[in-house]
């Protein structure tokens, strides 16, 4: 679809940041790069995107942005420095972000409607924790934001969705495959005041190790500290 005609179908002009990657664009290692971006304008169906590298129409791409997830789309129209993405999504998923979108223009225009977010995110001060997994083996992790009920993390390994782990004491399970890490929903909503010091707490191995901290907990604990 050209820029222009759906500029003249009803969406949000929205801001949100996110990321995105190109096909044929490599870091020295040979993998995609991830660049930055950020929408202008929202549909259900579409939406402008302003970015550092525009590609070309009908590019294929994953894209990620922190208030609506994860987006799978093609390009269909390029402008300088931004270009028309096709959102490839199921009904529901069309749907919810929909119903996203209605909220976010009810709010553009009432800055009094506080945030339908259920659990408010933020970046702790110690950025790094580490992901102990079901086989017992220990990972480096370091923190994206995390909320009472969850946290993203980037590490080394990207355990799949469905598998539970601990983030430092807390145990939860991956929800989600983020471009830059996992989400993970903790099996119980943690203690505000604590969580950064469960999270952030390294969990110790080898012999010297508390046996009872090492592994996780079951589900629904959290390991003691």
């Amino acid at each position: 679809m050209p820029v222009q005609d759906f500029l003249n179908q009803r969406s949000v002009n929205v801001t949100v940041d996110g990321s995105y990657t190109l096909p044929n664009w490599y870091d020295p290692q040979g993998k995609l790069r991830t660049f930055a971006c950020r929408t202008t304008r929202v549909s259900p169906f579409r939406m402008i995107v302003e970015v550092p590298v525009v590609g070309k129409v009908g590019d294929r791409l994953t894209s990620y942005f922190r208030d609506f997830g994860k987006f799978e789309g093609s390009i269909s129209d390029t402008m300088e420095r931004s270009f028309l993405l096709e959102l490839e999504m199921s009904r529901a998923r069309r749907e919810k972000l929909s119903d996203m979108l209605i909220w976010l223009e009810k709010k553009q225009k009432n800055p009094a409607i506080k945030c339908i977010r259920k659990d408010a995110r933020f970046v702790p001060p110690n950025h790094h924790s580490t992901l102990t997994l079901a086989d017992g083996s220990v990972h480096p992790c370091f923190i994206i934001d995390m909320s009472v009920s969850g946290v993203a993390v980037s590490s080394p390994v990207q355990p799949p969705i469905g598998m539970p782990l601990a983030v430092g004491a807390c145990i939860g399970r991956v929800v989600r495959l983020l471009p830059n890490g996992i989400a993970i929903q903790f099996i119980e909503r943690q203690n505000s005041r604590a969580l950064e010091r469960l999270t952030a707490r390294v969990v110790q191995t080898g012999p010297a190790a508390d046996p009872g901290a090492s592994e996780p907990a079951a589900s629904g604990d959290v390991i003691a500290v």
